[in-house]
């Protein structure tokens, strides 16, 4: 088995540990990092060496947190997903190409979740959520249920998003900021980015 990681930065560091184990239970195999930058190409990072995008020969996970570049490195390589030993999984759950699950983290049931989907540690997706593509929850965010994400979102540390309704779910529209720390209570704007408790559009102080 052998495993890549795209983008040899601090979340890439972060899924060393989760990769070296998956390559462990499968029985042997190597990890590598991939990086576009030519002068980390032939390095070692963490142990492990760093390849160009040419050299790459088996699906790869992209650990970069911005969703624009992540889509962009997607659509040019085949995905792999990686999900940490201590990740716990429900009935009846969807997840698309190329998610990667860290340490501790819960989808519990009847939830769908789009492509490259970043969950960091500690971080919950509870029932019946619909999570598009490119989202990334940064640690500790907690997702109640009855939650629709649409493409593109930031979930910031510590966020928590209030349980919505079968009928009515709470909706995050495509491209939004979830400010670390914020109580979601309503239903968050494309491309709004929102902070506090509860959770207000950010305002633009003139400089």
């Amino acid at each position: 088995m052998k495993i890549a990681i795209y983008g040899p930065g601090g979340f890439g560091r972060e899924l060393v540990r989760s990769a070296l184990d998956a390559v462990e239970a499968a029985g042997g195999g190597s990890v590598v990092f991939v990086s576009d930058d030519p002068s980390e190409i032939g390095g070692v990072v963490c142990g492990l060496p760093v390849i160009g995008p040419d050299a790459l020969d088996c699906p790869a996970v992209v650990a970069v947190g911005d969703a624009a570049v992540r889509r962009r490195i997607a659509d040019r390589i085949t995905a792999g997903s990686l999900a940490a030993a201590t990740h716990r999984r429900g009935p009846d759950v969807v997840v698309g190409e190329g998610a990667v699950f860290c340490d501790f983290t819960v989808v519990t049931a009847s939830a769908r979740i789009g492509r490259h989907f970043h969950c960091n540690i500690y971080s919950y997706v509870a029932h019946d959520c619909v999570i598009g593509d490119f989202v990334t929850f940064a640690p500790n965010v907690c997702c109640n249920g009855n939650v629709h994400i649409e493409d593109d979102v930031y979930v910031g540390t510590g966020a928590i998003l209030r349980q919505g309704a079968r009928d009515k779910p709470l909706r995050i529209g495509k491209g939004a900021i979830i400010g670390m720390g914020a109580v979601v209570t309503k239903d968050v704007p494309p491309g709004v980015t929102v902070i506090g408790n509860p959770a207000k559009p950010m305002e633009t102080r003139p400089t």
